[in-house]
């Protein structure tokens, strides 16, 4: 199954953003890694949002 374009740029651009990690350095993470990178951003962000 391949992993949807879309999906994978999203990921890309938001771990881009947030640590300024280039592409290569992003789309050598296994996808799993990746999204575990993904998901610890959002919920840094989302404390940082609630004053925590």
């Amino acid at each position: 199954m391949t992993y949807a374009t879309d999906r994978l740029f999203e990921e890309v651009a938001y771990v881009a953003y947030h640590l300024h990690w280039s592409l290569d350095e992003i789309l050598d993470l296994e996808h799993p890694v990746r999204a575990r990178f993904v998901e610890e951003i959002a919920r840094i962000n989302r404390r940082l949002s609630e004053g925590e």
